[in-house]
C-alpha cells in the first residue's frame, strides 16, 4: 500500500478533465469484445479511468481484494488513497461508479474511498475524537446500539437479530446494520436475498423483513467471496453503510459489530454517538476474558455499556427435561457484577433457535411465546428502559 501513496494527486484544473476521462473509459467499454468476461470488462474500464492528476489509472490504486465482481453483476471497488486527498478524489469516485454502471452486465456498482494513515502517525488520542456529529444518513435515528463480542462464535449475530425484532415487537421502529464485514449474517438470519435499490445518487434503500430495515455488505458481494480487507477498508465500508443508506426515521438502529476490538468499533464510535453497547458472551472463562476486553474498549471511547448477555447459558434436554450447563453457567452475570455493568439475561442453548435462524425465521417473530423468545423480549424491555422508555402500548405492537 505504501507505493500507492507515492502519487499525490492534485485537483483537476478543469471539469473537462473528468469528462474526458469518462469518455475514454466509455470508448474502452464500447470497444470491448462481446465475449469478454464481465471481470475483464470492469478491469479494462478502471484501467482507462485516471487518477485526479491524470498520472496513473484507477487500477493502480486498487488494493488487495479491492475489486469484487459478483456473478450477478454487482461490482464493488475500493480505491486506496491518501487521507488528505478525499475531497479531490470524490468526483473521480462518482465518475467511476457511473462508468461501471454503464457497462453491459453490471447490475450495480459501488466505489468507495479507503485511506490508510502511516503507522508512525496514529491518532494521538482516539478517545478525544470519539464524540462526533451524526452522519447525515442517521439524522432521523434516535438511538444507535452496538451489539458486540470480544470473540467470534458466541452467537452475537443471532442475538442482535432477535433483540432488534424484540424491540420491534415493543412498538419501536428499528433498523439493523450488519457491520460484520468479514462474516455478514443478517441476510441469512432475516431470510433476505437480492440487493438494495438506489434511491438517489449513491443512497441505497435498505431491505426489509419482519418490520425491520436491514443493510448488510452481504447484499452487495457474493456470499462465497472472502473479504480480505485491512482495517481502513472495513472502516470505510461501515461508514458508507451508515452514511449512504436511507434509514429514515428510526427509534433504534441495532448494529451487529464484528467480533474483537479495533478499527470497526472505533469507526462506529467516531462516526456517530452510540447510545450504548451490548456485550454478548458465553459463560466460560475463555469467552469472558474477551468480553472483558470489549467492555474496556467501549469504555475507552466513551460508549456506555448497556449490559452483558449470557448466551448458550444452559441446555434443557427435550427427552428427559434435565438442565445441562455445557459451557458452565453464571460467568457473565458474575463478570457484569465485577465490572459494574448491568446483567441483561440468560439465553439458552436451544435447538429451535438454531433451526429457525438457519431458515431465516427468527424465534422472536415465529415463536414469540417460547421461553427463548420471552427472554429476548425481556432483554429488549430492559434496553428500552435504559434508552428512555420509548416503547408504545402492547396493543400497538406489530
Amino acid at each position: 500500500m505504501g507505493r500507492l501513496r507515492a502519487v499525490v494527486p492534485k485537483a483537476p484544473e478543469k471539469s473537462t478533465d473528468l469528462r474526458r476521462a469518462t469518455a475514454n473509459a466509455g470508448l474502452t467499454a464500447r470497444a470491448c469484445d462481446p465475449d469478454m468476461s464481465l471481470n475483464d470488462a470492469v478491469s479494462r474500464a478502471l484501467e482507462a479511468l485516471r487518477t485526479p492528476d491524470g498520472a496513473a489509472s484507477l487500477s493502480s490504486v486498487i488494493g488487495p481484494s479491492g475489486l469484487n465482481v459478483g456473478q450477478d453483476g454487482r461490482v464493488f471497488v475500493a480505491l486506496a488513497i491518501a487521507p488528505e486527498q478525499a475531497s479531490v478524489w470524490a468526483p473521480v469516485r462518482v465518475c467511476a461508479e457511473a462508468t461501471l454502471r454503464a457497462l453491459s452486465g453490471v447490475t450495480s456498482a459501488h466505489v468507495t474511498l479507503t485511506a490508510e494513515r502511516p503507522a508512525s502517525a496514529p491518532p494521538s488520542n482516539p478517545v478525544a475524537t470519539a464524540a462526533q456529529p451524526k452522519l447525515e444518513g442517521l439524522a432521523q435515528v434516535r438511538h444507535v446500539i452496538a451489539v458486540a463480542s470480544g470473540k467470534g462464535g458466541v452467537g452475537k449475530s443471532t442475538t442482535a437479530c432477535n433483540l432488534a425484532l424484540a424491540l420491534r415487537r415493543l412498538g419501536l421502529t428499528v433498523g439493523v446494520l450488519d457491520a460484520d464485514i468479514y462474516g455478514p449474517s443478517m441476510p441469512k438470519l432475516f431470510g433476505l436475498k437480492g440487493q438494495p435499490e438506489i434511491v438517489s445518487g449513491r443512497t441505497l434503500r435498505p431491505l426489509e423483513a419482519y418490520g425491520c430495515k436491514v443493510m448488510s455488505i452481504g447484499f452487495v458481494v457474493d456470499a462465497g467471496k472472502a473479504m480480505v480487507w485491512r482495517g481502513p477498508m472495513v472502516a470505510s465500508a461501515i461508514t458508507q453503510m451508515l452514511r449512504d443508506v436511507a434509514w429514515g426515521a428510526l427509534d433504534v438502529l441495532v448494529v451487529d459489530m464484528p467480533p474483537g476490538t479495533g478499527d470497526a468499533q472505533l469507526t462506529m464510535a467516531q462516526a456517530t454517538p452510540l447510545s450504548g453497547a451490548v456485550i454478548v458472551s458465553t459463560p466460560q472463562d475463555l469467552a469472558l476474558i474477551d468480553a472483558r476486553r470489549g467492555v474496556a474498549m467501549f469504555r475507552d471511547v466513551g460508549v456506555p455499556i448497556l449490559g452483558i448477555v449470557e448466551n448458550m447459558s444452559y441446555f434443557v434436554c427435550d427427552g428427559c427435561g434435565k438442565r445441562h450447563e455445557i459451557f458452565a453457567h453464571g460467568g457473565a452475570r458474575a463478570e457484569a457484577a465485577a465490572l459494574g455493568v448491568p446483567f441483561l439475561g440468560e439465553i439458552p442453548l436451544d435447538l429451535d433457535i438454531r433451526q429457525r435462524s438457519d431458515a431465516g425465521l427468527p424465534i422472536v417473530v415465529t415463536d414469540p411465546d417460547s421461553a427463548a423468545a420471552q427472554t429476548f423480549l425481556a432483554i429488549a424491555g430492559t434496553l428500552d428502559a435504559a434508552l428512555g422508555g420509548q416503547a408504545v402500548s402492547p396493543t400497538r405492537r406489530s
